[in-house]
């Protein structure tokens, strides 16, 4: 099977923490797990490279390493704002035609947006930095406040660490909730978190450990097949549902039923990719009560079927039992946007 070629277009000064979130996804060898990326490194100009840190890293490879990408990941672009060379901006311009995905990580949403493929899309980079994006490129709609969009062929993230959850996203993309699990695991991280949430808290962090959500999220993904009201998870937690909503707005950046949808379309997700349960069975262990529900809340956060969705990713070929049968639809995963 031929792998998928990541390649990371770098530039002087590179931030090491922007480039290692590409690497550690796509470039690490898992011994417990099937390689499926291909990492490689490349610059206008090889040779010696300086970093923000002190240090220079060897560049081997030139723009010609474009050609051969399946994915090319711009990790962060200093001074954030730079012009990137012309000869950088056509690299990526051709890269994309050719059907190329092409992904930034912080400020590298500049030189995407810079090579027109951000014109008329939603796009995000540092909180820090969104207002000079936006007034930059006013043909770019600039979202303030997510992790990351994903639109198929183009994808942008916010700072440093949103740059991992985008990463992730894409590894759940292309191989499964249950893959991009693992190597989320291998490297202790959650194992996903949805473009929309929020960058970073709108009030400030609880100040005392007792009024983190930890065990109450542990608690409830335990219990996805139970009926997980709002006023359960508040009598859980010992909180007034008024104050738990708050608690999840301000730890989490989402609402108590949003999170909770996410965590069974999460659930669903790997165990039509390593079951052979019927949807039914499925939608019921999950918390969503029936196929027909399942089916609903599937297609609107995944962009296809669960049964499309378990023939790309999944061992078992058809659902049958109650339920059961495969669903017409897309024999792959939509383009689509993450908000």
């Amino acid at each position: 099977m031929n792998r998928h070629r990541v390649t990371a277009l770098l530039n002087p000064p590179q931030s090491p923490f922007e480039l290692a979130c590409a690497a550690e996804v796509f470039g690490t060898v898992r011994p417990q797990l099937p390689a499926h990326y291909d990492f490689r490194v490349c610059a206008d100009r090889p040779g010696p490279l300086p970093t923000t840190v002190g240090y220079a890293m060897l560049v081997e490879d030139g723009l010609d390493a474009l050609d051969e990408a399946d994915t090319v990941v711009v990790p962060g672009w200093q001074p954030p704002g730079t012009p990137a060379p012309a000869r950088v901006l056509a690299a990526l311009r051709a890269a994309h035609r050719r059907g190329t995905r092409v992904v930034s990580i912080c400020t590298g949403a500049f030189v995407l947006a810079q090579a027109g493929l951000l014109d008329g899309r939603a796009a995000t980079t540092h909180w820090r930095r969104t207002g000079q994006l936006a007034a930059a490129f006013p043909e770019v709609k600039v979202e303030a406040d997510v992790l990351y969009v994903d639109h198929g062929d183009v994808a942008t993230s916010a700072g440093i660490g949103a740059g991992i959850d985008l990463c992730l996203h894409l590894v759940r993309s292309d191989h499964g909730a249950a893959y991009a699990t693992e190597v989320a695991r291998s490297m202790v991280l959650p194992p996903h978190r949805e473009g929309s949430q929020l960058q970073y808290a709108v009030r400030p962090a609880p100040a005392r450990t007792d009024e983190s959500l930890a065990p109450l999220l542990e608690w409830a993904t335990a219990h996805l097949d139970g009926r997980l009201t709002l006023a359960r998870l508040a009598e859980r937690a010992g909180l007034s549902s008024r104050t738990l909503a708050r608690r999840f707005a301000e730890q989490l950046g989402t609402s108590p039923g949003q999170w909770l949808l996410g965590r069974r379309i999460d659930a669903a997700r790997v165990l039509l990719e390593q079951t052979d349960l019927p949807v039914e069975t499925v939608a019921t262990r999950v918390g969503l009560a029936s196929a027909v529900n399942l089916r609903r809340r599937f297609r609107t956060a995944v962009g296809t079927t669960p049964g499309a969705y378990r023939q790309i990713f999944g061992g078992a070929q058809s659902e049958g039992g109650a339920g059961g049968g495969v669903e017409e639809g897309s024999s792959s995963i939509p383009e689509r946007a993450i908000r």
